[in-house]
């Protein structure tokens, strides 16, 4: 083993019955034994750890038959971890299914209102083209001149009174 070192290793007082080594000039004190190395002129005392003791382990019988125990699994435990693999992959796959029906779903939803949308504002701009291409008053000369047309006059108009607030279609005949 190594050796102690008591002073300074440039030099210094050399401790009694110290050596110094020729090639790095520290003074050495001990036996080849010792292997704490100190730097400098004071000496440390360094905390030494106790062996630990080689005791002998007691093992208990009731101990060890719980240890073999707890490392072999019965075919009813086996079965049963099984049992409980199988119904969490059951749930787990009806979940993804589930989950993905919501999303096609969901998707659907939002092409069929997004052709909804397309389709309504297709209607519009049909409807304002059709309106704006009428003239009224064309259709007015047009059915007073070429069909014979006449406003309706006063004993013509008949009123009555409706339960709905649907409009009414003559199907025949008012009686006087």
């Amino acid at each position: 083993m190594g050796k102690r070192l008591l002073t300074e290793p440039t030099g210094g007082k050399m401790a009694t019955g110290g050596r110094r080594n020729p090639n790095t000039g520290r003074v050495y004190r001990g036996t080849a034994e010792s292997s704490m190395y100190v730097y400098g002129n004071t000496a440390r005392q360094l905390q030494t750890v106790p062996a630990e003791r080689n005791r002998p382990v007691r093992k208990n019988h009731a101990t060890r038959r719980n240890r073999e125990r707890a490392l072999h699994m019965n075919v009813g435990y086996l079965l049963f971890l099984g049992m409980a693999l199988m119904a969490v992959g059951f749930v787990l796959i009806s979940y993804l299914s589930l989950k993905s029906d919501i999303t096609n779903s969901v998707k659907n939803i939002a092409r069929m209102e997004s052709q909804l949308n397309s389709l309504k504002l297709d209607n519009d701009e049909r409807l304002s083209r059709i309106s704006s291409s009428t003239n009224l008053e064309e259709v007015k000369q047009k059915a007073i001149q070429e069909l014979g047309m006449q406003y309706a006059g006063e004993g013509q108009i008949i009123a009555f009174n409706s339960e709905d607030n649907d409009y009414v279609i003559q199907k025949g005949e008012i009686p006087d």
